[in-house]
């Protein structure tokens, strides 16, 4: 069987040695030719964007091997989640999954089985956060409190401080925390206070 392995460590003092040798051991006592690995070093694993783990996804799209083989969970999926969601595009086109630390292997009925446990307990668990959620917004509600994020609170004075020391919109944006167009209604006083209707400044009002 074609099988494309994929390491990973999140720093550029480690190295991937020890895991690339323990997934071609493993491939060699199984009888799997190894076409291709994939090695993202020196990444962390809560990114999304990885290089190699973007293109093994294409190219098990394009159906280059028909396993993958990674040492532990940690190193693939950057969350239960996103582990599951991969999964479920390997699942979908034919390719099994293995994770040699942890003995998981989806060819077997064993690993089917985990796969289906991780799937429904992660769907357990979005619909106790959507409970939770909506039960939330409710007991606002009935208290007569807004639901949501807090409003920012945005400090005039700093702002037209700043702007009357000859800071630039970037440095006034950068030391208040605020986005451009607050910063610019916080100067002007077009915000929800004045009961006027919020409004973007013209393009030319952000030429310093």
């Amino acid at each position: 069987m074609k099988v494309a392995i994929y390491v990973r460590v999140s720093t550029s003092e480690q190295t991937v040695a020890n895991q690339r040798q323990a997934l071609c051991e493993y491939c060699d006592r199984r009888g799997w030719q190894i076409v291709r690995e994939y090695s993202d070093e020196g990444i962390s694993g809560a990114k999304s964007d990885r290089p190699e783990l973007n293109r093994l996804m294409q190219d098990a799209d394009k159906g280059k091997f028909a396993a993958v083989c990674v040492w532990k969970f940690d190193r693939f999926g950057r969350s239960t989640q996103h582990l599951l969601k991969s999964l479920e595009v390997f699942k979908g086109l034919g390719i099994e999954f293995v994770f040699v630390s942890e003995a998981i292997d989806t060819s077997s009925a064993a690993g089917k089985m985990l796969f289906t446990m991780l799937a429904a307990f992660a769907e357990f668990e979005r619909g106790l956060i959507i409970e939770r959620t909506h039960a939330g917004l409710r007991r606002a509600k009935a208290e007569g409190r807004r639901a949501g994020p807090k409003a920012k609170q945005v400090d005039r004075a700093r702002v037209r401080q700043l702007r009357a020391d000859g800071r630039t919109w970037e440095e006034v944006c950068s030391e208040t925390g605020l986005s451009k167009g607050s910063a610019w209604r916080a100067l002007t006083g077009r915000d929800s206070l004045t009961g006027l209707k919020s409004r973007q400044p013209k393009e030319g009002a952000w030429k310093d």
